[in-house]
């Protein structure tokens, strides 16, 4: 595989490599690295899943502070990289300056929407996924009572939460649902230690289910879920494996899949934006061996029935970012 390699210095300049090809796609993830068991990871497996299939090769690149963003991009451009994959809701301010500059290039932006006639956005519908996997807490609590842990505090987080509540409520309308969010910047997505402090102190409140919005942060909230010996609910990627018959399921977003696409589209590519939701296979809840003895035939044949449903339009999901007022807390 080609990669873009950086080199982080005073200037933050990075280097291309030699041996790719000008027409290859790029990838850029973002903070918390692409091995984060979440949501870059997810980016990643579609770009690997695409060398393997193709033999094609690609330009990568792991942001490293904030300053970054727009230096990346237009360095990829100048360097013929056509699509240019940018993972991550904080890239839409950036993309908005430097896609005009490049109007023969065409950039892709996965959780946000940038409107440029050279971008294409991919968002989910996170909460209708969220739903399902609140049905399972709900279902899977013997305390009554569940939690929610985000990672930044911004309106994308907020849609996993109501998603999750409307689910759980769902199945329990006397669920207590505890929520927390870990920051207010983008620390809050690589801060384990506070994910973990954060979920010790749901379950002194008697949560005996969290679910982990949080990006990296998550894996300090799971690792704290196994060592207090309830459950927890994994994100993005399927995280099931990280602690075996202690995550109760992982709520998946096809990331992979929509970079997988998006290479396979090349330069051809067309901007506009794709909505991903349980009808399109774009977010689904995680079962395989590690959870196979948590989650009954019982339990998921409502959570099953409820998906039918949702992906029929005959249940409506609320969508936080279009209207804040969640309708049940």
């Amino acid at each position: 595989m080609t990669v873009m390699k950086s080199v982080l210095g005073a200037a933050a300049m990075f280097a291309l490599s030699s041996h790719a090809s000008l027409a290859d796609p790029a990838l850029i993830y973002d903070l918390g690295g692409k091995f984060d068991k979440s949501f870059n990871e997810a980016a990643y497996r579609g770009a690997a899943r695409w060398v393997e299939e193709t033999g094609g090769s690609y330009k990568e690149l792991e942001m490293q502070s904030e300053a970054q963003r727009e230096q990346a991009l237009r360095r990829l451009a100048e360097s013929g990289a056509n699509p240019i994959v940018t993972t991550g809701f904080a890239f839409a301010d950036t993309l908005n300056t430097v896609a005009p500059d490049y109007p023969d290039t065409t950039f892709a932006i996965i959780d946000s929407i940038v409107d440029q006639p050279n971008v294409r956005s991919i968002v989910f519908k996170e909460e209708q996924g969220s739903y399902l996997v609140g049905m399972l807490a709900a279902e899977a609590s013997k305390t009554g009572t569940v939690g929610f842990i985000g990672g930044m505090d911004i309106p994308l987080i907020r849609k996993f939460a109501c998603g999750y509540v409307q689910g759980a409520k769902a199945a329990n309308p006397d669920i207590k649902i505890l929520q927390n969010m870990t920051g207010s910047t983008p620390a809050a997505w690589n801060d384990p230690v506070k994910g973990a402090e954060l979920a010790k102190a749901q379950v002194s409140q008697g949560a005996d289910v969290i679910y982990a919005a949080a990006g990296g942060t998550g894996i300090g909230i799971l690792q704290a879920a196994a060592d207090e010996d309830i459950l927890s609910i994994g994100v993005d990627s399927n995280q099931n494996m990280l602690h075996p018959g202690k995550v109760l399921t992982s709520m998946v977003k096809r990331v992979d899949n929509a970079v997988f696409d998006m290479f396979s589209a090349g330069a051809d590519l067309e901007p506009g934006t794709v909505t991903l939701g349980l009808s399109d296979d774009g977010v689904a809840y995680a079962m395989d061996e590690n959870n196979a003895d948590l989650v009954t035939d019982a339990m998921r044949a409502p959570v099953d029935a409820a998906g039918a449903k949702i992906a029929a339009g005959e249940i409506e999901v609320h969508d936080y970012t279009t209207d804040s007022a969640c309708p049940v807390q």
